[in-house]
């Protein structure tokens, strides 16, 4: 039996990990389960999963949580903050951590997993955004085992040579191209994205999917993000990332050799197939996702992304190409100028805006250690909050 914990349990990343998993009741035992306030949702979880560990941020959440599974009769262990997420990622029986928290938030218990020498399933884009370096040591040093699980970068992975471990060059790959379905704008005219509401930008056409990360599918942050992270995972430069809208999302990604070979991944736009392909790796186990029929397909559109349309894609391979703290401060702003968007407190293009003028104001510095990365995501967080503030009055 191989021991897992969900880190972001009541995600849709988290939601679809469980259920693979209870297909292969024989392979797979959760240990423990984590979320942020959603004390309802992972009393659920625990009832179905019965895990050891149950972790919430919250302390009032915490506390109702006791009470609910006190009162269901069962033994769940319920702990509480950060030290608690890092003990969830770093038990003993545990060999399988698959971190699904979003944003920063996920960073100290993705490092503590990748430390204890776990194989870590990454889904969580910030940890290496913010802290890829270090991120990739940790895992160099501890022995442990990385494995994408965003399905650009997983694709990536199964095309890459055989024996391939992430973090390094692979021999013969000139290029690595990543999908991006173009989000719910795609074919808007730009003079109406001002007016873009959240609902409207989190009703992504192929994909179910959080929020937030729907929201930088519609800005192609998203994207941005998976550049610098392909760069990190696979040993290449920003130059040698391109980025192909794909509007039907059925290729994954793809990558190119030496010898004019190009070799993708094709599947139904389902979570399921990447998760189950890293919780088994290296062998293949049922996902529960439908078989992809070609035919009933049709055809397979390609096009360049236009950059007066996604200006977050730029501004990530800006970040890319600075290095040090630049994907910190990029990663940051954009998680305050979104969270802006989604409450109705700033306009769908003021998130670019708010994330250049954080990058322009603040010059990246080595990222050498988590003291100065956590500094960098304050400092931008503040300025992000600040600009938004600002592009709202000069709006009004």
């Amino acid at each position: 039996m191989i021991g897992l914990t969900v880190l972001g349990a009541t995600g849709s990343i988290g939601a679809s990990t469980l259920e693979v998993a209870a297909l292969h009741p024989d392979r797979f035992a959760v240990r423990a389960l984590t979320a942020s306030t959603q004390w309802q949702r992972l009393a659920e979880l625990c009832s179905r999963h019965r895990p050891k560990y149950a972790v919430l941020m919250d302390d009032d959440a915490a506390e109702q949580l006791r009470s609910r599974l006190a009162d269901a009769g069962l033994g769940t262990e319920v702990l509480c903050g950060s030290e608690g997420l890092c003990r969830a990622a770093t038990l003993e029986d545990v060999e399988c951590v698959m971190a699904a928290i979003v944003g920063a938030a996920g960073l100290d218990a993705t490092l503590a997993a990748a430390r204890a020498g776990k194989r870590v399933l990454l889904a969580n884009k910030e940890a290496l955004v913010m802290a890829g370096p270090l991120f990739m040591h940790t895992v160099q040093r501890s022995g442990a085992t990385l494995l994408p699980v965003d399905s650009e970068h997983n694709a990536v992975f199964q095309c890459m040579p055989e024996g391939y471990r992430t973090g390094g060059a692979a021999p013969g790959v000139e290029q690595i191209m990543l999908t991006a379905s173009g989000g719910p704008f795609r074919e808007w005219p730009l003079a109406r994205l001002d007016a873009a509401s959240p609902e409207q930008a989190v009703a992504h056409p192929n994909w179910v999917m959080g929020r937030k990360i729907s929201v930088d599918s519609a800005t192609m942050m998203n994207k941005g993000l998976e550049v610098i992270e392909a760069c990190l995972l696979f040993g290449v430069e920003p130059a040698a990332v391109k980025v192909v809208i794909h509007p039907q999302s059925v290729i994954h990604s793809l990558v190119r050799y030496r010898d004019g070979s190009v070799l993708a991944q094709l599947g139904q736009p389902d979570m399921r197939t990447p998760i189950a392909h890293a919780l088994a790796w290296p062998e293949r186990i049922d996902s529960g996702v439908e078989p992809l029929d070609l035919i009933e397909t049709g055809k397979l559109e390609f096009e360049a992304p236009d950059p007066r349309r996604y200006p977050c894609l730029e501004l990530a391979y800006q970040a890319a190409a600075a290095g040090g703290t630049a994907p910190a401060h990029l990663n940051a702003a954009n998680e305050v100028a979104v969270a802006a968007f989604l409450r109705g407190k700033a306009r769908f293009t003021d998130i670019a805006v708010a994330v250049e003028q954080v990058l322009q104001a603040l010059p990246p510095e080595p990222a050498e250690d988590l003291e100065t990365i956590r500094a960098a995501d304050r400092r931008a967080r503040e300025l992000a909050a600040r600009a938004v503030v600002s592009k709202r009055r000069g709006a009004r």
